[in-house]
C-alpha cells in the first residue's frame, strides 16, 4: 500500500468516527428532551451521509 492510500484510509477513519460521535450525541439529545423528536430523521440522513461519504472514499483509495 502507498502513503497516499494508508492516509486516505486514515481520513476515512476519522471521517466515520467523527460522524458516529456527532449522529450518536444528536441521539441522546434527542433522547433527553422528546420535543426534538423531528431531528432524528436529520440522525437518520446523517448516518445515511456518512456511510455514502466512507465508501466513495475507501472505492477510490482501492481503485
Amino acid at each position: 500500500m502507498s502513503v497516499i492510500t494508508v492516509l486516505v484510509l486514515c481520513v476515512a477513519l476519522l471521517l466515520v468516527v467523527v460522524g458516529l460521535v456527532v449522529v450518536v450525541g444528536l441521539g441522546y439529545v434527542v433522547h433527553r428532551r422528546p420535543a426534538l423528536a423531528v431531528p432524528v430523521g436529520v440522525a437518520l440522513t446523517a448516518a445515511g451521509a456518512l456511510i455514502t461519504a466512507a465508501v466513495g472514499l475507501l472505492q477510490a483509495a482501492v481503485s
